[in-house]
């Protein structure tokens, strides 16, 4: 896309034709090789997820999010029941296909269907998820929902500036770096800048290609090691 000028020679954004107000992402399973994502049911995921999180005996998987640690069961289930159940954000449990548990979960938030334009957030994956296939797999299928099946022009990811491994993960997942807002949040009693990346509509098909190489069983050996690095598909 080239800017162009007004009839005063201004400068101006490039004309986005036939555009249409996108649907909302409806909350259904989006299902893969190794995990599937589910609408989060109180009833049906929060017990596998509150173990699955205590498997973190250092509590660091809670550090740059807004809530948690959650030590008891019942104020897991109170929390998941108060947050995660409303249309935005639309908060989805990531399950194991092969043990068919709950072990980690990840949204979409700030939903702007007039421009196009959507967040991953809240994303929580406990011991059990870090690390593996599945883990990945999540965030492409997403990704997938959003520009292939929903017709978005933006996909969005912000943390903590601070917060090392969720920069390295973005970065790794073929978002690019926008820059830092200083001081845009307080939680937890403390301040917050917060990293700003993003992936493209025109960006998406050389990415879905390099998910779907890396997620694909013959890119692991006999032991499940990977041996081509998604950073390298996706040129990151």
């Amino acid at each position: 896309m080239t800017n162009r000028t007004n009839h005063l020679g201004q400068p101006i954004g490039p004309s986005v034709e036939n555009w249409k107000v996108r649907p909302r992402p409806p909350l259904t399973v989006m299902d893969g090789r190794y995990c599937r994502l589910e609408p989060i049911d109180p009833r049906r995921h929060a017990e596998d997820l509150h173990a699955a999180n205590l498997m973190d005996k250092t509590g660091a998987n809670w550090t740059y999010l807004a809530y948690g640690p959650f030590s008891r069961l019942d104020d897991y289930q109170e929390w998941v029941v108060a947050t995660c159940l409303g249309e935005d954000p639309q908060f989805f449990a990531v399950v194991d296909q092969k043990s068919s548990r709950a072990v980690g979960v990840a949204s979409y938030l700030r939903i702007d269907e007039k421009a196009g334009v959507i967040e991953v957030g809240h994303i929580n994956y406990s011991p059990l998820l870090q690390r593996t296939r599945a883990a990945t797999e999540a965030m492409y299928l997403m990704m997938r929902r959003v520009f292939d099946e929903l017709g978005y022009r933006r996909y969005e990811w912000k943390c903590d500036a601070l917060n090392a491994p969720s920069r390295a993960a973005a970065q790794r997942l073929g978002f690019k770096f926008e820059g830092i807002f200083r001081q845009a949040t307080i939680y937890k009693d403390r301040n917050r800048d917060t990293a700003w990346y993003s992936i493209l509509d025109c960006e998406w098909p050389l990415l879905r290609s390099a998910f779907e190489k890396w997620l694909d069983p013959a890119n692991f050996d006999e032991s499940g090691r990977q041996r081509t690095m998604l950073s390298i598909l996706t040129g990151k």
